[in-house]
């Protein structure tokens, strides 16, 4: 039982990971895009990306939470 705890809490939290990555560089990459087309927009632009990022961010943390529970609780 103990490892397919440590097989499931591996597989979630490395696919969180991965996919807050690729998910914080397209954010990243479209911001920049973004700004070097408007730089006159690039307060707004800038609060948006930090916004984006902050949520990308909770849902890694989630499954941290989701992977812990499942270390210890189950």
């Amino acid at each position: 039982m103990t490892g397919s705890k440590s097989l499931a809490a591996g597989i979630a939290i490395g696919l969180a990971a991965a996919g807050g990555a690729i998910g914080m560089g397209l954010v990243g990459g479209k911001s920049v895009e973004g700004i070097a087309r408007q730089p006159e927009a690039e307060s707004k632009i800038r609060t948006t990306l930090m916004l984006g990022l902050v949520f990308i961010e909770t849902a890694i943390i989630y499954a941290l939470l989701v992977v812990i529970l499942i270390i210890f609780v189950l």
